[in-house]
Formats: structure tokens, sequence, C-alpha cells
């Protein structure tokens, strides 16, 4: 790739300018191959797209009139106590019923526990004190997989609570889905699968989904907000980083607060936080 030099700060071979262009070039090289299956790119294109996630739900879960009334992507799960969760994707249906999506490439990242984890702590947060359980809405926690993680070649995985004596459902309105995003097929969740696994709109069966892929990918409004999202998620993994090292030179113990935070590049005030949690 050539790059045209422009007047500014020089930083070993190539000036500030130089090494924004570059980064920006290798940003859109990214983009080009991004997939729904990337979840990054996935909450993004379905960030307040109401529509996309309806066509989503409404394939895997074989429910053609389900509506969707809201959708947040990136969704923190607090736990004051233990491990706190981020959800790629929390909607909200016309019955009430909570509906968390994740999409995962990694077969780890979809164990059967962390299944069960998502659920509970979306339990956790979905009564107010005092009220009755009787309230708790129907749950559904849906991972959509790269590969076959369930091994059976199947498409849909769906898991249910139920009596062992009778093979009833136990009913209680917790459900777990996986989506084999390996399968294809001349069906609506073959097609839907194909569409999640291509980084060309117009390799794409639904247009609900093309639509908003060709947006990010090749409008110049989409391309800016792709680029300003790769960047946030740099800095996020620089500041995980240094809160790390923090971390690790607190439990040292050797060096002092403030050579802690030169050191790591945080601010004197967040490594005192650091502390402070470390210590409660």
């Amino acid at each position: 790739m050539k790059i045209q030099k422009r007047k500014g700060k020089q930083v070993g071979r190539l000036t500030v300018t130089e090494q924004i262009d570059q980064k920006h070039q290798e940003d859109l090289q990214r983009l080009r191959g991004f997939r729904l299956l990337d979840d990054d790119f996935l909450t993004k294109c379905f960030e307040g797209d109401t529509a996309s996630i309806e066509l989503v739900l409404r394939i895997v879960l074989e429910k053609p009139d389900l509506k969707v009334l809201d959708i947040r992507t990136q969704v923190f799960v607090d736990n004051l106590l233990n491990r706190s969760v981020r959800l790629d994707i929390l909607a909200t249906d016309s019955t009430g019923a909570k509906l968390n999506v994740e999409v995962q490439r990694s077969d780890k990242g979809a164990g059967r526990k962390r299944a069960r984890y998502n659920s509970s702590m979306m339990d956790a947060n979905l009564l107010k004190k005092g009220e009755d359980f009787y309230k708790l809405p129907e749950t559904w926690v849906i991972f959509i997989t790269e590969n076959d993680v369930m091994g059976k070649g199947l498409p849909l995985y769906p898991i249910e609570r139920c009596f062992l004596g009778t093979g009833e459902r136990f009913e209680d309105g917790s459900h777990i889905l996986y989506v084999n995003g390996a399968y294809r097929g001349d069906t609506p969740i073959g097609k839907l699968m194909h569409d999640f696994s291509c980084t060309d709109a117009a390799d794409m069966y639904y247009g609900t989904l093309a639509d908003r892929v060709r947006f990010f990918k090749e409008s110049k409004e989409g391309i800016e907000i792709m680029c300003r999202a790769m960047e946030d998620m740099r800095n996020q993994t620089l500041k995980e980083g240094a809160i790390n090292s923090a971390k690790r030179m607190l439990a040292d113990g050797i060096l002092t607060l403030e050579k802690i935070a030169e050191y790591a590049g945080l601010p004197l005030d967040e490594v005192k936080k650091l502390k402070a949690e470390r210590t409660a």
C-alpha cells in the first residue's frame, strides 16, 4: 500500500499523519471481512434496529408472528458480589419476554454453563424488590455459533427443563437455544446462517439483513460509524490492558500508587479505585 506523504510529526519511519492513514486503511480492510458472525459487527448492525433482530428471532424460534418492541446491544448486567456479564443483544417482544442473543465464533465461548449463567443473570435483574415470582417474564438465551458445537448435525438445539420421569416440560419460562451456524440448506434457518457467514451484502438472501450490512460496509456514513467503533474497541483494549497491569502491580505491593498510575498510564484516582475494590 502506497502512503501519500504529508506534513506531520515524524514518529520512527512514518509521520503521525501517515500512521493514522495506515490504520484507517487497515480498518477498511478489516471491515470488508466482517460478517454477522463477528459479534462486534453484529451488535453495531443491530443497534436500534428492531426489524433485523425480529427477522432473526422469527426464524430461529419458528414464531412468524413474533414482534420485537425494544432492542439493546452490549448490555452490561452488573453483579456487585461476583462475575458480571455483557450481553451482545437483549430484546423484548410484545409478550414481555426477554431474549438474549449471543454470537460465538469460538466453541469455548458458547459453553453450556455460559448459557446457564446468562440465563440466571437475566433472571436476577428482572424483578423489582418485593415483586412476586409469578411476574418473572419468559426468557430466552440464544447462542448462534459458527460451528456445530453440539455435534449432532441439527440446525437448532432447543434446551428445556423437564420431569425426568415423564419427559414433560417443567414450563418455568426459561429457555436456551443453540443455533448451528454451520448449517446450510434450502430452509429459512439454512439461508439465515448463510447470510450470517457472508462478507458481501450482494450474496445474502434476506434483504433486511443485506441492507444493514450494505449500509455499514458501503455507505460513507456507515463506514465512518464502523471505523469509529473499531477505534473505540482499540482504546478499550488498551485500557483493559493498563488496568490489568495496574492490578498486577497492586498485587505485588511494592510500588506506590503514584508510580503504578505512571507506569500503567492511568489516572491516579482510577488506581485508588482499583486498590479499594481489591481490598473490598
